[in-house]
């Protein structure tokens, strides 16, 4: 089972339908328990970094989430769940992150419309498997005002160009994140839960 970690924040119940439009079995759930004994770990998010932290904290749910990936269990991050990964954010002012991949968030500072909202494609930069079916520039959903910009460029899975070009996907081992939204992405966002749930059953 797949847990779909809840700390108020994220949609939640779009991730488990599309999880179910696919056929994988996964679970919204708020517990340390169920997530340690889960096969898989998924982290949406919507909103603000420091309140993403702050929840996650007061669930004691940030020693559940580490530890599953340091047992390598798969891990899928989307939008804000990319964003925690990583050690800091300059969201309304400096916020500590679960600091498992080293590096920042930053929020755009370009001419374009903030947040960054609606369709644009991922450059695959290096393919995870759970991207063994999409095709190189397909188009997501995105909204966003901050980006990841990693310490390790070996950890980029993809590119996305919006006044700049950002890192839109991570990968590294049992680790996957999207910057952009796969269960608000129609059927090639559909095809990334797959994906997703078919790693999930090989692991």
């Amino acid at each position: 089972m797949i847990a779909i970690v809840d700390y108020g924040m994220g949609n939640l119940r779009s991730v488990e339908k599309g999880f179910k439009k696919v056929g994988v079995e996964a679970e919204v759930t708020s517990s340390a328990r169920k997530i340690d004994n889960a096969s898989a770990v998924v982290l949406p998010g919507v909103g603000a970094f420091r309140d993403c932290i702050k929840n996650l904290t007061d669930l004691s749910l940030t020693g559940a989430i580490a530890k599953a990936i340091q047992k390598g269990k798969p891990y899928l991050g989307i939008c804000l769940g990319l964003q925690v990964l990583f050690s800091e954010s300059e969201e309304f002012g400096r916020c500590t992150g679960l600091d498992i991949l080293r590096g920042k968030v930053v929020r755009f500072r370009i001419t374009e419309k903030v947040p960054h909202m609606g369709w644009n494609t991922v450059n695959v930069v290096r393919r995870p498997p759970i991207f063994s079916d999409i095709p190189d520039n397909t188009y997501f959903y995105f909204v966003h005002s901050f980006y990841v910009v990693p310490d390790d460029k070996g950890v980029v899975a993809g590119m996305t160009d919006y006044g700049l070009s950002f890192t839109s996907m991570i990968w590294k081992d049992n680790v996957f994140a999207t910057q952009f939204h796969p269960e608000k992405s129609q059927e090639m966002g559909l095809k990334v839960l797959a994906g997703f749930g078919q790693f999930v059953k090989n692991s």
